[in-house]
């Protein structure tokens, strides 16, 4: 027998759950983009112990299957990976309820597990645990019982050179056909709640590595066209997405195969984007379209099929106050309070996590365990943006410590009883006035982002000067790389800091600071750089 699959049947099976507690089950709900961070439980069980920062498996192109059906067909395992690029082989292990699948591409794996981070995938109704594995590579070739393993990733193959239907694969629109085009062209129908560039970006990137997306309105239709690095992954998503809603019986997405191959974007703005080149200009709007591409936009585009067969759709973007469609989630649909772990106890507050998570959606309550500092609750005012906030802060550095986030067991954050000991731990923000999404259709809703080094600051009143501002940030700690008021609103500037955990730390201190004059600072992250 191969000495590395002997070592994997030993790593898989004598360990056990040893193995699976330090090495980061992905199935609970956290933000990862490249790896994951260090000790993080499936499904956001707040009873599990935190562990600290121990060692963990850094993104392999293998990943370990657990609790996998008895019954279930090789097939049946190879279609959780399918939609992500192409499965090169399978290890199935049924007497011990576990498989490993091994991708073509560490990063076709690194997006199957960032899609199924926010909701467990099943097969056969039951809940099935994926992790990465700490190997590179699977030799199967003098295994017994590989027969069907191998017969089952033929298929695969045949499958992605276009001409069969992979069994137990989802096969809504048949295969993809030679020549076919990385280029979606998108139709938002019933658009009820506004959706951004950023808002598609998310969505799509579950499906494989986007490359520019160039937004539009025609027909009185917001539209969209947007380019995959591969036709394979522009395949599985319109397959998975279309007839899919964004939202709650709104924001309908209707998919369909553009006939231009490529797409060619001039300027990086709210309208268009090009992920390839991050130097291009912002310019003054909406970029000028070719005539090839603007012929492209007349396409006609057939009814959706109604929802894709890939399982759950987990898709967290906008902090819009209606929920989020998640057909057939499992787990804990509708969770709204995040358990948020690993905090610095001696400078956390309440308040503190108010204003960050606040940037994400409103916060209604905040709780700081009592007995471990280091552990708060976060209720926020629906699942979307409990959703929203998790993916942008969790693994991010405040006050030292690299804060982790996941949907906590509890459904509701409960006020102390009176004459209850609290300490001021729990805090009934509800009716707080500096909530930033109150308001349906806000601009707020359009300018989320993740944290990053550069501020954008508002609200600030004419006697204010530079050397007013960047002083107050220095002496909340700041070191201040940059600085520029917009030239056309003079009311609103961007500022640099030294780090990410910088401008963390700055934005808790000073959003809503008190400049004179009855203006409060308002403080968010920025998208652009000085």
């Amino acid at each position: 027998m191969d000495g590395v699959v002997t070592d994997l049947i030993a790593v898989g099976l004598k360990r056990g759950s040893d193995e699976l507690l330090s090495s980061g089950i992905i199935n609970g709900p956290f933000t990862m983009n490249s790896s994951t961070p260090a000790g993080v439980y499936a499904n956001g069980n707040d009873n599990k112990k935190f562990k600290g920062d121990r060692p963990l498996c850094s993104p392999s192109r293998v990943l370990h299957l657990r609790k996998i059906p008895s019954d279930v067909t090789e097939a049946e395992v190879i279609s959780l990976g399918l939609p992500f690029g192409k499965v090169t082989n399978l290890l199935m292990l049924k007497g011990k309820s576990q498989a490993f699948l091994e991708m073509a591409s560490e990063e076709a794996a690194v997006t199957m597990v960032n899609y199924y981070t926010p909701v467990t995938p099943h097969l056969r109704s039951q809940p099935v645990f994926i992790q990465y594995s700490n190997h590179r590579e699977l030799k199967t070739d003098n295994l017994p019982n590989q027969a069907r393993a191998q017969a089952a990733l033929q298929a695969v193959s045949t499958v992605q050179s276009g001409s069969l239907a992979l069994p137990g694969a989802p096969t809504n629109e048949g295969t993809i056909l030679p020549g076919q085009s990385p280029v979606l062209r998108i139709i938002i129908e019933n658009l009820f709640y506004p959706v951004t560039l950023e808002v598609l970006h998310q969505i799509f990137s579950k499906f494989g590595t986007v490359l520019k997306i160039i937004t539009f309105t025609k027909n009185n239709q917001f539209q969209a066209l947007l380019q995959y690095a591969d036709p394979l992954n522009a395949h599985y998503a319109k397959m998975a997405l279309d007839g899919q809603n964004i939202y709650n019986a709104c924001c309908t997405l209707r998919i369909d195969f553009s006939k231009l191959t490529s797409l060619n974007v001039k300027y990086n703005n709210d309208k268009s984007r090009d992920f390839t080149r991050l130097d291009l200009p912002t310019g003054d709007g909406q970029p000028s379209l070719e005539p090839p591409m603007a012929a492209a936009f007349g396409l006609s585009v057939p009814a959706g099929l109604g929802p894709g067969a890939l399982g759950p759709l987990a898709i967290t973007s906008s902090a819009v106050t209606g929920r989020m469609a998640i057909p057939g989630a499992g787990g804990m649909p509708g969770n709204s309070v995040l358990l948020v772990t690993n905090l610095n106890p001696d400078l956390i507050t309440p308040h503190g996590l108010f204003i960050l998570f606040g940037v994400y959606g409103d916060v209604h309550r905040v709780k700081i365990m009592f007995n471990k500092k280091e552990n708060a609750l976060v209720q926020m005012a629906d699942a979307n943006q409990a959703q929203l906030a998790m993916n942008h802060l969790s693994g991010q550095r405040l006050y030292g410590k690299v804060l982790r986030a996941t949907l906590s067991k509890h459904q509701a954050v409960q006020l102390p009883r009176e004459g209850q000991e609290d300490q001021g731990l729990t805090k009934d923000f509800s009716n707080s006035p500096l909530h930033r999404f109150k308001k349906p259709g806000s601009k707020n809703f359009q300018n989320i982002f993740p944290p990053s080094a550069t501020l954008h600051l508002s609200n600030i009143p004419p006697s204010v000067t530079v050397d007013d501002l960047k002083n107050l940030f220095t002496e909340a700690g700041c070191s201040v790389k940059a600085f520029k008021f917009f030239q056309k609103d003079r009311k609103m500037a961007l500022i640099q800091l030294g780090s990410v955990e910088e401008a963390i730390q700055a934005l808790i201190e000073l959003h809503n600071h008190d400049l004179g004059e009855n203006h409060h600072l308002r403080v968010s992250f920025s998208k652009s750089t000085i």
